[in-house]
């Protein structure tokens, strides 16, 4: 989440953000910005795949109709769920969250995205064939933009201490954005058990770079047998983890693993009264939710 307001995806790969890209509602920074950004979600992923893909008048009215059915389907069917989910969530922060439920939370939002890319997937595949070398060329240098900005804004190529003063910096701007503000003590107390969390950027960077691979080799795909080119789509966006090395793999659980503990130690720090900032927070995001899912959905014709 950022203090300021944009949209922030849980999964970094820029090439799924084109189809993708409601997964960010659960990172939104202010509840209202939910409402906002929710219904400008055709408009954002269509700026998005024509800034990655450069896509033709008629390419990209096809993406917006496609991206609407997809839209339409996620409020009326995925919302009431997500509603459901942080009601959940919401619970367990009441009584004081683990590192299971941290894992749980983790899991969840997983789960969700997979649900997500498996309807996605047969439009994009649908829109992927259709792309020239032009544009594909348009995508590679894209990609390389995209990763530059990526290692400047984490450090990636910085001291060790200079990428844990930008995670301490960053963790502490997420934390007060849910909780509140913090004391002192509290920060002080956060950035030591920070020192136990590995830095990820090196990781995302070199998961980022295989997941772009990955995509531009199944792009090299497109012009053959359509239905087999469609299943490699849905497995490339469904099992987006399965092409890690066992080495990173093992590198991520850990990380995720260490985090999950960091949270845990972290809410036994908690006021009473950031503890009920904190529920509060969550439950905006639940109304928000089942108010925009009760918006009876327009469903754009088929193609």
């Amino acid at each position: 989440m950022t203090s300021s307001g944009r949209m922030k995806p849980v999964f970094r790969s820029p090439e799924c953000r084109t189809l993708l890209c409601m997964l960010t509602l659960l990172l939104i920074s202010g509840c209202s910005m939910v409402r906002i950004g929710y219904g400008q979600l055709d408009t954002v992923a269509g700026w998005m795949a024509h800034d990655y893909f450069d896509l033709q008048p008629a390419q990209r009215e096809q993406f917006d109709r496609r991206f609407e059915r997809l839209h339409a389907w996620h409020r009326h069917e995925q919302l009431p769920e997500y509603a459901r989910f942080l009601g959940e969530t919401r619970m367990r922060a009441q009584r004081g969250l683990q590192a299971q439920d941290m894992l749980w939370l983790i899991d969840g939002i997983r789960f969700r995205y997979t649900l997500i890319a498996a309807r996605a997937a047969p439009d994009a595949a649908e829109l992927l064939a259709g792309l020239s070398a032009a544009q594909i060329d348009h995508l590679r240098r894209e990609f390389d933009q995209a990763n530059r900005k990526f290692i400047r804004e984490n450090r990636t190529e910085e001291s060790v201490a200079a990428r844990r003063q930008h995670q301490q910096r960053t963790t502490l701007s997420q934390l007060r954005d849910w909780v509140g503000p913090l004391s002192d003590a509290q920060e002080q107390r956060v950035i030591t058990l920070l020192q136990q969390v590995p830095l990820t950027d090196a990781l995302r960077h070199e998961d980022r770079l295989r997941r772009q691979r990955e995509f531009l080799a199944l792009l090299d795909t497109r012009t053959g047998d359509r239905a087999a080119f469609a299943q490699r789509v849905r497995e490339w966006l469904v099992h987006w983890e399965r092409g890690r090395s066992p080495e990173l793999a093992r590198a991520f659980d850990e990380s995720w693993r260490k985090r999950a503990e960091f949270y845990a130690a972290v809410d036994r720090l908690l006021t009473a009264d950031q503890r009920t900032h904190l529920t509060h927070r969550l439950q905006d995001f639940i109304d928000d939710f089942r108010q925009l899912a009760e918006r009876k959905p327009t469903v754009a014709k088929a193609d």
